[in-house]
């Protein structure tokens, strides 16, 4: 079975979201700030299992600008600077089909951590 593709994908700037839909029919709204914790640029993920930063004080990051790499991916440009992490297609989906799990988890660690979604 082959990986959903993107049918759609479109920035709503004035709600600090990412919209995009895929050819199995299912739509995923993903927040900017949930995009830009989760980046899978290595500043973000580190280069090893386990290695994965914790970045904090995002809830008012927004997209700038959404650049398609070749046919396979997108790079976001946020507004605090990155622009190193590139999405693939898979990585877009998987945001989007495990965005509640990965949300609360994110939740959970700052708060074990002390730290805030505020800047």
């Amino acid at each position: 079975m082959s990986s959903p593709i993107p049918t759609g994908i479109t920035l709503h700037r004035a709600s600090h979201a990412l919209e995009v839909a895929f050819d199995s029919g299912e739509t995923f709204r993903l927040p900017a700030e949930y995009l830009r914790v989760n980046s899978p640029s290595a500043e973000v993920q580190g280069h090893g299992p386990g290695q994965k930063v914790l970045v904090s004080g995002k809830a008012q990051v927004n997209i700038n600008a959404v650049e398609p790499v070749g046919s396979y991916a997108v790079l976001l440009r946020f507004d605090d600077g990155h622009a190193s992490g590139i999405y693939s297609w898979d990585v877009l989906y998987a945001l989007g089909r495990d965005q509640a799990r990965n949300w609360q988890a994110y939740l959970d660690e700052l708060a074990a951590r002390g730290a805030s979604r505020q800047p």
